[in-house]
């Protein structure tokens, strides 16, 4: 009669397991939601006249073909902080995704050893019985036991689908991140390289008044000018010249920046990007490639999407609480006074068999993180179609962005050079002393005026293409391997 009941009730679970469906898995079945996101027949503010048609360069920054933005764009790639961070979050990942799928194919065992002295409550009622004083002793014990999840309802197997999910989404935020780091150097460069070209131009727009000061100087000199003229003259020269240690700080400000996203302290000497002195622009249209190619390309779209498809499993291993878990398990055990004694056949025992679990019937609170779990799914998905909304806007306001900054640059350089002529006509005279003092001034500053306001729609145009190709996404496909230092090392 004792041998019976266990004997019916593994009978009764292996037959269980022989007439439920093995493939069957809870929750729904992620689609792909790519699929069914509207996409545009074309960018709208894609003009001809400033973009082209051809697909996306991965490596776009190699189109303003400059060495020196190519080698700091490679190192920021490969030692920025940022970087770092996702590629380990990357790492972890994948661990949690391997760790998932030693779970679905391989049992759980568990090994434990131990040697003890003392006396056990067996021991001292035999010695009672017995008439007797108990005695202290050694005892040996030895343990192994193995279980088996037998994934049957799929909770193990959607959890792996989730977890899969949740390493391809950090794989594609990975690729994001490289995405912004390619474009906050190309910025940054940008900006030392504009920087560069306004402290030139200050530096020459200082000689020149400093010249005028002394050409004022001497006239007074000859009665040719007036106290008032050396004055004026002075104060410009003086003006011209406090503006250069400002735009140094500043430009010293951007390559601190500078070496920071290329994972270098700050006082790191970037020589390529401090001879800069001209912004870099593109020599050719930039490529942007049609509009439904955006939803492949850009990272944050991928990590969205699987993101919801995480999120979608998850719904289905929270359903498959709502169902008994079944196990096949077993363990033997060794014990007794000395290790061999604990190997005999008397302090030998074992177990073998299925076994079930289950929260029910009380399934309320598994039911409510089924509904947690759908409303997280639909979150996800509200999440992704507002990226890639968000995506869409990022190009179309890129490039409205880049039609008007280009046309204001052509403009300003244009007028620049008509004041440069218009300073050049005045000096002239001035020398010659058919001009007053104050047409001089008036031409020089409308001059440096001309100068500044040329060089900040310069900086504006090359960060209007720098935003451009970030809201396309390029960038992530050919980047190197992320260097990670070794963790050992002294801090």
């Amino acid at each position: 009669m004792t041998t019976r009941a266990p004997r019916r009730t593994a009978a009764a679970l292996l037959a269980l397991l022989a007439i439920l469906p093995a493939g069957c898995a809870p929750g729904p079945d992620y689609r792909p939601a790519l699929d069914h996101e509207p996409v545009p027949r074309a960018f709208v503010a894609a003009n001809p006249a400033i973009v082209s048609s051809d697909p996306v360069a991965d490596d776009w920054w190699r189109l303003y073909h400059d060495p020196a933005l190519d080698a700091l764009i490679r190192e920021a790639l490969t030692a920025n902080t940022d970087l770092r961070v996702a590629s380990a979050n990357l790492a972890r990942a994948k661990a949690v995704l391997s760790e998932a799928r030693d779970g679905l194919f391989t049992p759980a065992t568990q090994t434990a050893l131990s040697t003890t002295e003392g006396r056990s409550a067996t021991s001292n009622l035999l010695a009672s019985l017995a008439g007797q004083k108990a005695k202290a002793g050694p005892a040996d014990s030895a343990s192994f036991s193995a279980s088996y999840e037998v994934d049957l309802f799929g909770r193990l197997r959607r959890g792996v689908e989730a977890a899969r999910a949740d390493a391809e989404a950090a794989k594609a935020a990975l690729d994001h991140a490289r995405v912004a780091v390619a474009a906050q150097t190309a910025t940054a460069y940008a900006e030392a390289c504009a920087y560069g070209a306004a402290l030139a131009a200050a530096q020459t727009s200082r000689d020149i008044a400093r010249q005028t000061a002394e050409v004022t100087l001497t006239r007074r000199n000859l009665g040719a000018a007036s106290d008032f003229d050396v004055s004026r003259a002075a104060a410009l020269a003086s003006q011209a010249a406090a503006t250069v240690p400002a735009l140094e700080a500043q430009r010293r400000a951007v390559l601190f920046s500078l070496a920071v996203l290329t994972g270098h302290p700050a006082e790191t000497d970037l020589p390529a990007a401090q001879a800069c002195s001209h912004p870099p622009h593109l020599g050719t249209l930039p490529p942007v490639g049609d509009a439904s190619a955006l939803l492949r390309r850009r990272p944050d779209i991928r990590a969205a999407e699987r993101q919801l498809a995480g999120d979608t499993a998850r719904v289905g291993v929270a359903t498959a609480q709502l169902f008994p878990v079944i196990s096949l398990g077993g363990q033997i055990s060794a014990a007794g006074a000395t290790p061999d004694k604990a190997l005999r056949y008397a302090g030998t025992a074992f177990g073998v068999g299925p076994g079930l679990s289950w929260s029910g019937p009380n399934i309320l609170a598994a039911r409510d993180r089924v509904r947690e779990s759908s409303a997280t799914a639909r979150a996800s998905l509200a999440r992704l179609d507002g990226t890639v909304l968000q995506a869409y806007r990022d190009v179309e306001t890129a490039l409205a962005g880049l039609d008007g900054v280009r046309q204001q640059t052509a403009a300003l350089r244009a007028a620049r050079d008509q004041q440069r002529a218009a300073a050049a006509l005045a000096q002239r005279r001035y020398d010659q002393g058919a001009a007053s003092f104050l047409d001089l001034l008036d031409a020089q500053r409308s001059l440096q005026l001309a100068e500044s306001d040329l060089a900040a729609s310069d900086l504006r145009q090359s960060d209007a293409e720098i935003a451009l190709f970030r809201a396309l996404g390029g960038g992530w496909q050919t980047a190197p391997a992320v260097r990670d230092p070794n963790l050992g090392r002294t801090p």
